[in-house]
C-alpha cells in the first residue's frame, strides 16, 4: 500500500497488534514523511509546452479577421495573453534553443538549422529537461527537438510523430494522453510540438478543417503589403492550418481534463516563430520574430489577462524553474513570468532583443535588434550587402518575377520596404505605433535621431553585457567564409562540421 494512503488505524491493521508502542512512533514518524514527501510531488504543477510551426499571432483571439481558432481563444480567456511576446531568432532550431536553454542563439550557439548541423557550444549547457528531471520530473517530446546536440535533452519519452506530410492531430493528442496516464504518480513535463503551420501549407488533412477556406475568403496577411491571387491562396490554406491547429489543441485539452491534471498543470502555448512568408520566417521584422504566447494554469493564474509586458521566449526556462522550485541557473538573461500570473502592476523590463545569423547557407544576412514600447531598431552587419534570403524566400513559393512586379505596382512606402529588405541600410528603425508592419525607415529622418542614439546605445549595451561574438569584426568574416563554403559557384552542399563554436570566444 502507498504510505500516502497509511493513517494510525490503517497501520496498525497492516502491522499487526503485538508491536511495541515506540517501534509504532517510529514507523508513523516514516509515514508521516513519506505522507509529505508524496504530497511535496503531487504539488509539483506539470507542465504541458505547445508550440506550432511558423505562424505569428494570426488567431482570433489576436483580432485576425479571418481565421477561427475557438479552443486557443478559450485557453486564452481562461489565462493570460501576450500582446508582446518574442522569440529569440526567427529560425526553428534557433527559436527552440532559446526555449530550452533561455540564452540567446550566440550564447548558445545554435545560430542555424540543426539539419545543417548547426549545434550548441556545448552538450552540457543547461536546459529545461535536464534541470525538471534532476527534480523528479517525468520529460517527453511529442515532434521534433531540432536543437545539436539532442543528446543533450534527457528525454522519457520521446515520439517524432512522422514528418511534415503528416499532420494527424488526433493521433498527436493520443500520444499526448498515453504518455500523461503513464505518469499518473510522478510529475511531467511533455512539449509537444503541431507540425501546422509549416510550409506546405496544407488545406485539409484528416478531414480537418471540415470547411476549409478558400482564397476568395481572405486577403493577404497585412505584413506583406502586397495583394495577388496567389498570395491569397497560399495566406488561405495558412489559415487552414492555424484552423487545424486549433482543433488538435482542441483534443490536447480534452485529454488534458480527462487526465484530472488540468487543475495543477501549466499550459504554455506558443508558436516558434513568425509565418514563412517574406518580411516573416527568417527576418528580424515583426512578422518574424513576434509571436502568439498563451498562458493557463486554473490553479495559479488569474483568467482573462491581456499582458503588453515586453516577453521573450528567453524567459520560460526561468520560469519553470520558479514555478517548480528547481534549482536556479545563474546568468540566464531572462525573467520569470511568475509575478505576472495574478492580475497585478509588475515592474518589468523596457527593452527587448532579438537577432538572427541564418537558417542554412543560402540565406546569412546577420542582424541585432532592440524595441521599447514604441520604436524598433534593427542593426543589419553585412549592410549594403545583397540579402540572399529575400530571393531564397521569394523563389521558393512564387513564380518568377511575380513579387517584384508585384511591388513595381506597389505605393511607394511598399516599394522602399522591399528594397530596404533587398539591400539593407545599416540601421532600420520604425515606429510600431504608427507603422506596425515596418513599411517606413525613419533612421535617415533628423527627427529621429533622439530616438535613434538612445536605441543604439541601449542595443551596443547588450551585446557587450551578452558576450556577442559578431562583436569581434573577425568573427563575422570567419562566419561569412565558412557559409561562402558551402557554396561551388551555384551548387550548394551542406557542411558536416561548421567550426564557429571554436573560434566564436577563442582568444588566439
Amino acid at each position: 500500500m502507498d504510505p500516502g494512503h497509511l493513517n494510525r488505524r490503517n497501520f496498525l491493521k497492516y502491522a499487526g497488534v503485538g508491536i511495541a508502542a515506540t517501534q509504532v512512533s517510529g514507523f508513523m514518524s516514516q509515514i508521516a514523511f513519506a505522507q509529505k514527501e508524496s504530497q511535496a510531488k503531487a504539488s509539483k504543477p506539470n507542465i504541458l509546452l505547445i508550440t506550432s510551426e511558423d505562424n505569428g499571432p494570426h488567431l482570433s483571439c489576436y483580432g485576425d479577421p479571418y481565421v477561427k481558432t475557438p479552443n486557443l481563444d478559450k485557453l486564452a480567456g481562461e489565462g493570460i495573453r501576450f500582446t508582446n511576446a518574442y522569440v529569440s531568432q526567427a529560425g526553428c532550431s534557433p527559436s527552440r534553443s532559446s526555449i530550452f536553454t533561455g540564452l540567446y542563439t550566440h550564447q548558445n550557439g545554435q545560430i542555424g538549422l540543426a539539419t545543417h548541423n548547426m549545434r550548441m557550444y556545448r552538450p552540457d549547457i543547461p536546459n529545461i529537461f535536464r534541470s525538471l528531471k534532476e527534480n523528479g520530473y517525468t520529460t517527453g517530446i511529442i515532434g521534433k527537438i531540432h536543437v545539436n546536440p539532442e543528446s543533450a535533452f534527457p528525454l522519457d519519452y520521446h515520439n517524432l510523430m512522422g514528418d511534415f506530410g503528416h499532420r494527424d492531430v488526433r493521433k498527436e493528442a493520443e500520444a499526448a494522453a498515453g504518455f500523461i496516464r503513464k505518469n499518473a504518480n510522478k510529475p511531467f513535463i511533455l512539449m509537444i510540438n503541431y507540425k501546422d503551420a509549416h510550409r506546405r501549407f496544407i488545406a485539409q488533412q484528416k478531414g480537418l478543417p471540415a470547411k476549409p477556406l478558400t482564397p476568395e475568403d481572405v486577403k493577404p496577411l497585412p505584413e506583406i503589403g502586397l495583394d495577388s491571387p496567389e498570395l491569397r491562396k497560399q495566406t488561405a490554406n495558412y489559415y487552414n492550418c492555424m484552423s487545424r491547429l486549433d482543433s488538435g489543441i482542441g483534443m490536447l485539452m480534452e485529454k488534458l481534463d480527462q487526465s484530472g491534471k488540468r487543475d495543477n498543470t501549466l499550459v504554455i502555448y506558443l508558436g516558434d516563430h513568425g509565418a514563412d512568408i517574406l518580411r516573416g520566417k527568417r527576418t528580424s521584422y515583426e512578422g518574424g520574430v513576434k509571436i502568439p504566447l498563451i498562458m493557463n494554469w486554473p490553479k495559479e493564474i488569474m483568467p482573462g489577462q491581456v499582458r503588453k509586458e515586453l516577453v521573450s521566449t528567453i524567459d520560460l526556462f526561468p520560469t519553470l524553474l520558479d514555478i517548480t522550485g528547481t534549482k536556479p541557473v545563474p546568468g540566464l538573461p531572462g525573467m520569470s513570468f511568475k509575478p505576472l500570473f495574478m492580475d497585478k502592476s509588475v515592474k518589468w523590463r523596457n527593452y527587448l532583443f532579438t537577432e538572427y545569423h541564418l537558417h542554412s547557407g543560402h540565406n546569412f544576412y546577420p542582424q541585432r535588434t532592440v524595441r521599447d514600447k514604441r520604436y524598433k531598431l534593427i542593426l543589419n552587419l553585412l549592410h549594403g550587402q545583397i540579402n540572399p534570403g529575400y530571393d531564397f524566400t521569394n523563389n521558393r513559393f512564387f513564380k518568377a518575377g511575380e513579387i517584384d512586379q508585384l511591388v513595381k505596382a506597389s505605393p511607394m512606402r511598399i516599394k522602399n520596404a522591399y528594397k530596404t529588405m533587398h539591400i539593407a541600410p545599416e540601421y532600420e528603425l520604425y515606429d510600431l505605433q504608427n507603422d506596425p508592419y515596418e513599411f517606413n525607415n525613419l533612421a535617415q529622418l533628423p527627427e529621429s535621431k533622439e530616438v535613434l542614439d538612445k536605441l543604439k546605445g541601449q542595443l551596443a549595451a547588450w551585446r557587450k553585457k551578452t558576450n556577442d561574438p559578431l562583436l569581434n569584426p573577425d568573427n563575422l568574416k570567419r562566419l561569412k567564409a565558412e557559409v561562402d563554403s558551402c557554396w561551388d559557384n551555384d551548387e550548394y552542399e551542406k557542411k558536416q562540421q561548421w567550426d564557429y563554436p571554436d573560434y566564436f570566444f577563442s582568444k588566439t
